[in-house]
Parts: C-alpha cells; sequence; structure tokens
C-alpha cells in the first residue's frame, strides 16, 4: 500500500475539475508529470498508482496531494507530512532572527540610515513576456506615440501594453522562477520581501525560506555547493544536525530558495556558479525556485525555469512608496506636494518609473520640499547612480569589455549616441545602429591603437555590457533599442552639444540647434543645454533672432505686435514689461475659441494682480463666454469683476447695464437659450465697442488659419526662451536685459542688420 497511492472520492473530484479547468489532454497532463496516459486514466478513475506518479500528477494539477488522497493507504506517509510539519516550524523559528537581518531592512545611495524593508516596501509587478523578446519592428513600436511637433507624446515611448501580474502571484503560479528586470528595479527588495513574508508565515507558510545572495555565494570560502552553504548557514543559526534535517526539508520540497543577484557573479565564478545551481535544481527539484538577474546580463537559461520581468513602477506603485516613504520621515505633507510637481514635470516623472530612482528624487525633495529647480544637476546625479554609484556601494566590480571605457568615457559614448539619434527622431534604433556608434567612438578614443578599426572592436559586447550593468540603453524588441528614458537622451544630448570645446564647432552646433526652437520635441534639450553652457548668451541671441524673424514678413501680425506693444505700454502694472507684453499677446489674438483658450487666461489672470490686467482679463473672458449658453453664472461673474476694478464712470456704466440685461442664471434652459438666440450678437457687439473705445482691447483681427498657426509658434518659443532665462542657466547682465527688453516688439522695432 505504501508503494502506490489512490484519490479519495473527494479529492478526485477536486481533481477532475482541475483538469477540466485547464482544459489539457490526458497526454498533456502526462508530459507534465512524467509518466504515461494510461497512469493518468487510471487516476483520473479513481485507481491505485504508484506514489511518486500519484504526486507528480497532483504538483502538475498545482494541488496538494495530501488534500487528494485516501488517508487510509497513505497513513504512514501523512504521519511523515505532520512530522515534517513540525520540523519547519522548528527550523522557522531558528532562522527568523538570521533572516530579518538579511532582508528586513533597506539602506541604499545616500540614506542617512536603514529603513525597515516593509515601512517602504511597495508591491512588485511582473511581466510575463519579455520586452525585449518582443517580435516588434519600428513602425510598430512608434504606433503608440505622436510625433509631431506639436504634440509630442513623450510618455508614449514607454508605453507597455502588456498585462501586469502581481509578484506575488507569479511566484505562486510558477514554482520555478527566473526574474529579470534592469538595474534598480527592485528584483533585490522583491526576494527579500518574498523571505520576511515566508518567515513570518504571511507567505507559502509551509515553506521554508533561504535567501542567498549569490554574489557573496560565489567568493564563499573553498567554493562550498549550495547544500554546503546553506548547512553552514543554518549551523550558524544554532540548528542541531542541520545536515540531516535541510536534507528532509528539500527531499520534502519544503524549501522556498531564493538566489539573487546571479548578474553580480564575478567572470571567473560564473560558469561554477550557474553548475551549481543546475545539480542543486535536479537533486532537489520539488523545491520552489526564484533566481534574479539583470535582463542583458543573463547568458544562460535554465531549462527548467519560467522567465519573466519585473516592470517598471505605475501611477499607483509610485504614489504608494512616496506615501510611505514620506511617513517614515515624518513628513507628511511632502507626498501630496512630491506627487503634485511630479504630475506637472513630465520629464523628472518619467525617471520616477525606476525604484531606484524614485528613491533618489525622494532624498533630492527631502531637503527642500521641492525638485531641484536646475534638472542638469539632478539627471547628471541620476546618471551618476547608474554609471558608478549603485554597484560601488554594493561593491560590485563588473567586467569590462574595454577596460578604457571608463564610466566618464561611456557618459561621451552616451553623449554621442543621443545626440546622433535625437537629431534624426530617432528614438528607437536598430542594434547594428548603435553597435556601429559605439565601434566610431572607441576607435577614436587617444588610446585606440591606431590600427584598430570598427570590426576589430566588440561593440554588441559593449552595449550589452552597458544595457546590463547601467540600464542607461534597452532592448525594446528584437534587435531594436532606446534609451531607458527620454529624459536620459535629452539629457545627454544636452551634454554633447555643451561640451564641445571647439569655438567654431560649437557656434555651428548652436546654431543648428536654434533652428529647432520651434519644434515642441527639442523643448527640453533646449532648456538643459542652456543650464549646462556657461554663459548661455549666444544661444539664447540665437533664439531669439529665429523667434523674430518668423513674423517679420507677416504685415498683418506685425500690426498686431504694435498693438501689443502700445496696449503694454500704456497700463499700470508691477510686472516686467515683457510679461505684460506676453499677457496682453496670449488673449487678444483672433482664434477657434474654446475651454483651452479658457484656462490660458485664467493662468494668465492668476499670476496677475495687478488692477489694469485684472480689468482687460475680465472684459476680454466676459466677452469670449457669452459664445457659452451655459455658463451664463461664470459671465455674471466675470462681468462683476471688471465692473469692481472699473474706475471709468463712462465704461462702468454701459457695463452695468449689459450685465442687467443678462437672463437669470435660474432660468430654464429653454428660454436662456432663446434669449442667447435672440441678443448675443447685439449685446456681443456693445461690449466690444465699449471694450475698443474705453480699454483698446476686443478688436476683431480677422486671422487665417495660417497666421493663427504662426501666432502660437511664436507665443510658445518665446515662453520657451523666457523659460531659459529663468532657469538655472548663466547668462550675463546685458544679454538678459536685452532680451528681456525686447521680446513680443514689432520686427522694425529691434535692431537687427
Amino acid at each position: 500500500m505504501e508503494r502506490s497511492y489512490i484519490a479519495s472520492k473527494k479529492g478526485l473530484e477536486v481533481a477532475k475539475q482541475e483538469f477540466k479547468k485547464k482544459g489539457w489532454t490526458q497526454q498533456i497532463l502526462a508530459d507534465l508529470a512524467d509518466c504515461s496516459r494510461p497512469v493518468v486514466s487510471n487516476f483520473l478513475k479513481g485507481k491505485a498508482i504508484d506514489k511518486q506518479k500519484f504526486i507528480n500528477i497532483c504538483e502538475a494539477l498545482k494541488l496538494e496531494w495530501i488534500d487528494i488522497v485516501e488517508i487510509q493507504t497513505s497513513y504512514k506517509i501523512h504521519l511523515q507530512e505532520k512530522g515534517i510539519d513540525e520540523l519547519v516550524e522548528e527550523i522557522r523559528t531558528s532562522i527568523k532572527n538570521s533572516v530579518e537581518k538579511e532582508c528586513g531592512t533597506m539602506r541604499v545611495l545616500d540614506m542617512s540610515r536603514p529603513i525597515e524593508l516593509n515601512d517602504i516596501y511597495t508591491q512588485v509587478n511582473i511581466l510575463e513576456k519579455i520586452i525585449g523578446r518582443r517580435g516588434f519592428n519600428l513602425d510598430e513600436l512608434f504606433q503608440n506615440c505622436n510625433l509631431e511637433k506639436d504634440e509630442f507624446d513623450r510618455f508614449g515611448l514607454n508605453k507597455i501594453k502588456q498585462k501586469r501580474v502581481l509578484g506575488l502571484k507569479a511566484v505562486n503560479q510558477y514554482d520555478k522562477l527566473m526574474i529579470l528586470g534592469k538595474p534598480g528595479v527592485g528584483k533585490t527588495m522583491f526576494l527579500k520581501y518574498l523571505a520576511i513574508q515566508c518567515t513570518r508565515g504571511e507567505f507559502v507558510e509551509t515553506k521554508i525560506p533561504i535567501f542567498i545572495p549569490l554574489k557573496k555565494y560565489a567568493e564563499a570560502e573553498n567554493s562550498p555547493d549550495l547544500s554546503s552553504y546553506m548547512i553552514k548557514w543554518l549551523k550558524d543559526c544554532k540548528i542541531t544536525n542541520a545536515s540531516e534535517k535541510l536534507e528532509r526539508i528539500l527531499t520534502a520540497g519544503r524549501g522556498l530558495i531564493l538566489l539573487d543577484g546571479l548578474d553580480e557573479v564575478k567572470e571567473e565564478d560564473n560558469e561554477r556558479v550557474i553548475r551549481n545551481i543546475e545539480n542543486f535544481y535536479n537533486l532537489y527539484h520539488k523545491n520552489q525556485f526564484a533566481v534574479t538577474c539583470r535582463i542583458a546580463a543573463k547568458e544562460y537559461t535554465f531549462t527548467q525555469f519560467t522567465e519573466v520581468e519585473v516592470a517598471d513602477f505605475d501611477d499607483e506603485q509610485i504614489k504608494n512608496f512616496v506615501n510611505s516613504w514620506f511617513k517614515i520621515k515624518q513628513l507628511p505633507e511632502y507626498p501630496k506636494h512630491f506627487l503634485e510637481q511630479l504630475k506637472n514635470n513630465s520629464t523628472i516623472k518619467e525617471l520616477a518609473n525606476n525604484p531606484l530612482l524614485l528613491t533618489l528624487l525622494c532624498l533630492e525633495f527631502e531637503d527642500s520640499g521641492n525638485f531641484p529647480s536646475d534638472r542638469a544637476d539632478l539627471y547628471a546625479r541620476a546618471t551618476n547612480t547608474l554609471l558608478r554609484k549603485w554597484d560601488d556601494k554594493r561593491y560590485i566590480y563588473r567586467q569590462q569589455v574595454y577596460k578604457e571605457l571608463t564610466p566618464k568615457r561611456k557618459e561621451g559614448l552616451l553623449s554621442q549616441i543621443a545626440f546622433k539619434t535625437f537629431d534624426k527622431k530617432e528614438y528607437f534604433f536598430k542594434q547594428r545602429t548603435i553597435e556601429s556608434y559605439i565601434g566610431e567612438y572607441i576607435c577614436n578614443l587617444p588610446t585606440a591603437p591606431k590600427e584598430q578599426t570598427k570590426l576589430d572592436i566588440d561593440s554588441q559586447g559593449v552595449l550589452k555590457s552597458i544595457e546590463a550593468q547601467h540600464g542607461l540603453l534597452v532592448e525594446r524588441a528584437r534587435g531594436i533599442y532606446s534609451f531607458s528614458h527620454l529624459t536620459f537622451q535629452e539629457y545627454f544630448t544636452s551634454r554633447k552639444i555643451a561640451n564641445i570645446s571647439n569655438p567654431n564647432e560649437l557656434e555651428n552646433a548652436l546654431i543648428s540647434l536654434a533652428g529647432h526652437v520651434f519644434e515642441k520635441r527639442w523643448k527640453e534639450v533646449f532648456l538643459l543645454t542652456a543650464t549646462l553652457l556657461e554663459p548661455a548668451d549666444r544661444l539664447l541671441l540665437l533664439m531669439k533672432h529665429n523667434i523674430d524673424k518668423l513674423l517679420a514678413n507677416e504685415t498683418r501680425l506685425q500690426e498686431y505686435l504694435v498693438w501689443v506693444r502700445d496696449k503694454s505700454n500704456s497700463v499700470e502694472a508691477d510686472q516686467k514689461i515683457a510679461v505684460i507684453r506676453q499677457f496682453y499677446y496670449s488673449f487678444d489674438p483672433d482664434r477657434d475659441l474654446d475651454r483651452d483658450l479658457q484656462r490660458d487666461l485664467q493662468r494668465d489672470y492668476n499670476l496677475h494682480r495687478d488692477r489694469d490686467l485684472q480689468r482687460d482679463y475680465n472684459l476680454s473672458f466676459s466677452l469670449y463666454l457669452d459664445l457659452y449658453r451655459d455658463l451664463s453664472f461664470s459671465l455674471n461673474r466675470s462681468l462683476s469683476n471688471a465692473i469692481q476694478n472699473c474706475v471709468d464712470g463712462k465704461l462702468k456704466e454701459i457695463l452695468e447695464k449689459l450685465q442687467q440685461q443678462l437672463p437669470d442664471s435660474d432660468e430654464d434652459k429653454y428660454k436662456k437659450n432663446q434669449w442667447w438666440k435672440n441678443n448675443s450678437a447685439a449685446w456681443r457687439k456693445e461690449l466690444r465697442e465699449a471694450m475698443i473705445k474705453y480699454r483698446n482691447i476686443g478688436h476683431e483681427w480677422n486671422f487665417n488659419q495660417q497666421q493663427i498657426d504662426l501666432l502660437k509658434q511664436y507665443l510658445t518659443a518665446n515662453q520657451l526662451l523666457m523659460k531659459c532665462l529663468n532657469s538655472e542657466c548663466y547668462v550675463s547682465r546685458e544679454v538678459r536685459e536685452e532680451i528681456e527688453d525686447t521680446l513680443f516688439l514689432p520686427f522694425a522695432d529691434l535692431n537687427y542688420d
């Protein structure tokens, strides 16, 4: 009876239901259970079969065999299992302090002290298909992105349309997992979390967690096999008869084997460690395994393991991490401000998808309650973290394909790749293209032999090294790469321009860059380059010249700029003259009147509390609002504000009369619509005439669509110029004053030859 098992009546029902649910044939189940189809047939008919095949079939169906077997036929085994449960509990109690010490805290980057893992841990999501193995071509990768110059969608470049699975669920579903991921994505934290949860009985409570950092194991004295290494660990935990107890645990399949950081093993130890893992797995395959490795560093395949990838953080995970971080720091008001600033800053938000870089952002925010105003400096620290700090802090030294390719040289290489690809709108690029850039760069290093050619260089090795070690370049589909974040491509592009030492080459680069001033996709490159240049005078003057030339030959638009100048000079306000000109330029051009315009007006209004500007804002807002019949309340309020700020008695009298003519906001919709239909044209005409006569606003310019588009381009480019001017960039006082004094002026007022 001990050599064969039979399913109980209830157990057989459960097994049949699970078999039916999976939709397998008997042959598929037989293959998975390493037995013949007749054996499976006998099992499903409730007949006795070999006990090991019985257990294999239950495991294939993801069922606990002890719940399926007929107790009477396996009483002795049941008693043995009861002994195993007691042994598991004994060992879990003995190892708890060791696991808590090894896995219970985290301390990374410049954290002043460790923090409890459970206090900060954010649940990991898993992608069941490796991103870099997708069979997409370039067109398919770009299909989610809108790369038109006026609608540049930076987040579209990183969209992954793949279902995410909770990490814990994936571990439950696949008992042999190879967990891949980019640097800093949270692989180690995930394994440590599994170990802690298992020790505390909150995850796979019938197993014993064995967490092994593979770097530490590989460097252990006398190069032990995994079993010997585990026995020593158990002995260190004061467990007697450690060898016998471990053997019993592993034979029963009660181990949760967590092997962390296969990529961190030195090259000379790699083959031995892999061989030891294979041997251990083959001997104790009934246990649950999870191995982590950086995605591009994995060259060996464990045939019985399912490979998955750790997904980047989504918005909910970012929120949870930030809330936990500042709760620990006892800064309860910080999460709201952090998340608000993140929402309004798309370039920084990209970095927050990586847990390591999100930690860096939290550390930066912690000091002042704001992100650094110098974004170039922030990105430099982020790249330094990935190129140097992350490995250095953990004393990890990786094999270099070329020793001459120091971290500083890698920055130069990445800058060259970024500059060439960004200029060509190549956000995704083929592997052979990037390998060509790598070969070209290394050939031109001063230490490279003169006879060396690109063909002599292992460009693929360098590419894989940068991807695996730093995560700044990633494979998006088979043979297609990109920078891990568009932010890094923009930063390295800016760095390439700013670091040109030859004056003539720098002048040509700045002229070329200034030619992109009307393209939205170059916005961040302008801001970063202006910050990195010292001084930024020449770049800003080139930008200003190109912006002014845009409307130089447009007679009607030049007339509009004359009005902007004259109107701005006529008002009394505490703002700089350039800011006042922008205010009037922004809201009076005749264009498609929609809710976006209202938001722009509201934004400008909130910036300007001067009486003249308030009055003109409310008048103009009233003129536009009459187009929306459901906004009579807002229209009344806007007119009331205009009347309140009005100092001209005649204008005030006209506005009060116009306000009295409006339908009551409480009237039914039909009556209001009838009023608007019958009276709005005359009402609006009277309001416009009063605005023109008393405030010189409200003119009907009747621009065509081409002129409207030019006005928008001109405004957006000037706003970028002002943003550069007000950033952390260094600009001489003379150039700053020259630019500020001549913003939004007609071309005839400017001193161009």
